[in-house]
């Protein structure tokens, strides 16, 4: 795989666009009495916390003056009680939002994986996996905060920046006059740091996504991998990677990392003002030590909800992308879907129709032109050709995993593009080449197929299909545990147990796509009284490589150059002495020459 594969960004909008977090704010509606609740409680604690300075001012300016120890007292117990009433607020309000945190991820992240379960099939050939994982775990978990806390804490810091400066005002107005001063400092300051902050933060998001992708496929191919000997090229690969990382994460730290050391200066500079100011050019017994203090306390405040509002700027800055990610995903539209009139589909009987259907992946080649046939039920039907020729295109087509460009697929008469795609394929059985395999139990990986069936169902089933012999063989049998795709199994296990799963769904339909590619011959053998037996009674269209396995159906097509190049039995096809003719006796040539 290319180098540069992995490293081409998903392109990121440069403004910072509030349309996200007004669309964000479907998922806040239903826990906003419990944010306001949050809020009242902070406000509250905020509120009795602000009062503290005053009282330290008093109790400097008059109970330690006066030697007043009843009055000193009774200001340490009130002040106490504030810091008291403040960790109790403060801590009943984190809970509240530690749950509507976690319930926001949960409402966000099972919206996303609903819409990714429907996304047509051409939504995953165009992205790596590792890509669209990255939104469902890692970007919800990012903006989930933002979305609760974050709000709140706007709100909280706001109204923290109102109290204070109320009560530096009712302190001192020249003082509060002082402090005030240094805000146009900050806005310049936060106005030259917030759009570079951005970038970086959207060029980190970027290339952990790359690295995520590339360490996606590589943990799925690490056995081609070893088999081509590509570890150094890989390593390579992964190192160049890991630099952007590293890189653009170091870059935009340096810029977080300046917010707070630029604030911190800026109340420095206040606080050293407040003192120059206080004693030097107010002085002269105007400004008491307590007066001074307090300004001192409250300026120290002031910096802290700007401080915080900063780091919640970065934070909005950071996820902002992460939430334009997820809600891409969600508006990735659903190409494949049920019409807004569709009705169920009856129970199928089997009859398939072909009319003049025309299909393209892209705009560059048609895979199939103006195609034509009719299956009747119960009927057999094997589609041979080349590879690439549309083989398995029509049969993609039949259980509606894309749409037509033209023409129409109908079964037993009806317009499969006119009923519910549920109703659909739950009466068809498919099995592709590769045969993919759950983490769980073998028995779950067969009673997939039909949730509510017997242990005896699951048992019979996978005697019919040969796979019984081996199961039964296995330390724990049926209750064996498989790791992640089946890893500790053959592909030809999985084969035979995928075989089970289907005819365990007692499919009217049923698509056999290179079924049998990863068994053995002699299994093939032993397997086709089972295959026979799946076989009886349902329509059924089987791509094979083994040409030999297949002479025994009611109707074979030779598919190429985008349609039906002839049709008939084998008996039929090799008479003919044409397409079919030469693919047969050209493997058969190549049988003999292997002998």
């Amino acid at each position: 795989m290319a180098k540069n594969t992995y490293k081409q960004d998903e392109a990121l909008e440069e403004p910072f666009d509030i349309k996200h977090l007004l669309r964000a704010s479907s998922y806040i509606k239903k826990y906003m009495k419990r944010m306001i609740l949050a809020i009242v409680l902070s406000g509250i604690g905020g509120a009795f916390g602000y009062i503290a300075p005053m009282i330290i001012q008093r109790a400097l300016d008059i109970a330690i003056p006066d030697k007043n120890m009843q009055l000193l007292f009774t200001l340490v117990g009130v002040l106490i009680g504030i810091y008291v009433v403040s960790v109790v607020f403060t801590t009943i309000r984190s809970r509240i939002m530690v749950d509507v945190s976690q319930n926001i991820i949960y409402d966000i992240r099972k919206d996303l994986f609903e819409h990714l379960q429907e996304l047509p099939f051409q939504y995953y050939d165009d992205r790596p996996h590792g890509k669209i994982l990255i939104r469902v775990v890692n970007y919800v978990n990012s903006v989930s905060d933002m979305l609760s806390n974050g709000l709140i804490n706007i709100v909280l810091e706001c109204f923290n920046l109102l109290f204070i400066v109320i009560f530096m005002f009712m302190v001192d107005v020249q003082m509060a006059l002082v402090v005030l001063c240094g805000v146009p400092v900050l806005a310049v300051f936060m106005f030259w740091i917030k759009n570079k902050q951005r970038k970086a933060w959207q060029a980190v998001s970027n290339k952990n996504s790359n690295l995520n992708a590339y360490l996606q496929e590589n943990i799925v191919g690490a056995r081609i991998t070893q088999i081509f000997a590509r570890e150094d090229e890989n390593a390579e690969i992964f190192d160049e990677l890991s630099k952007d990382c590293r890189r653009t994460w170091n870059t935009a730290v340096r810029y977080s990392n300046l917010v707070w050391p630029g604030i911190d200066s800026i109340s420095v500079c206040v606080r050293a003002a407040i003192f120059l100011f206080g004693l030097v050019i107010f002085g002269q017994g105007n400004k008491s030590l307590g007066t001074i203090v307090a300004i001192s306390s409250y300026a120290s405040y002031f910096w802290q909800p700007i401080m915080n509002l900063g780091n919640i700027f970065n934070n909005f800055i950071n996820n902002i992308a992460y939430l334009e990610r997820i809600f891409e995903t969600i508006d990735e539209p659903v190409t494949v879907k049920d019409a807004e009139d569709a009705v169920p589909m009856p129970k199928i009987r089997g009859k398939v129709t072909f009319d003049h259907v025309q299909f393209a992946y892209d705009d560059t080649k048609t895979i199939l032109k103006d195609v034509s046939f009719t299956v009747n039920p119960g009927e057999s039907v094997a589609l041979v050709g080349p590879t690439g020729a549309g083989k398995s295109t029509i049969v993609n087509l039949i259980s509606r995993f894309y749409n037509v460009n033209g023409g129409r697929v109908l079964i037993d008469d009806q317009d499969i593009s006119r009923v519910t795609i549920h109703s659909l394929r739950s009466q068809m059985g498919i099995m592709m080449q590769d045969s993919f395999i759950f983490s769980g139990t073998i028995e779950d990986n067969i009673r997939y197929g039909k949730l509510d069936a017997t242990r005896e169902e699951i048992v019979k089933a996978s005697k019919i299909v040969c796979a019984d012999e081996f199961i039964t063989k296995m330390k724990d049998g049926y209750d064996t545990e498989v790791r992640e795709r089946g890893s500790m199994l053959s592909q030809g296990q999985k084969q035979l147990i995928s075989f089970a799963r289907t005819l365990l769904s007692d499919p009217a339909v049923l698509i056999l796509d290179e079924a049998t590619s990863s068994i053995d011959v002699q299994t093939e053998k032993a397997l086709q009284t089972g295959l026979n037996a799946m076989l009886e009674g349902r329509t059924s269209f089987i791509i094979a490589h083994r040409l030999s396995t297949i002479r025994n159906c009611d109707k074979i097509m030779y598919i190429d150059a985008g349609g039906i190049m002839e049709t008939g039995t084998h008996e039929e096809l090799m008479a003919k002495k044409g397409y079919y003719y030469r693919l047969y006796t050209a493997q058969l040539d190549d049988i003999q020459t292997a002998g």
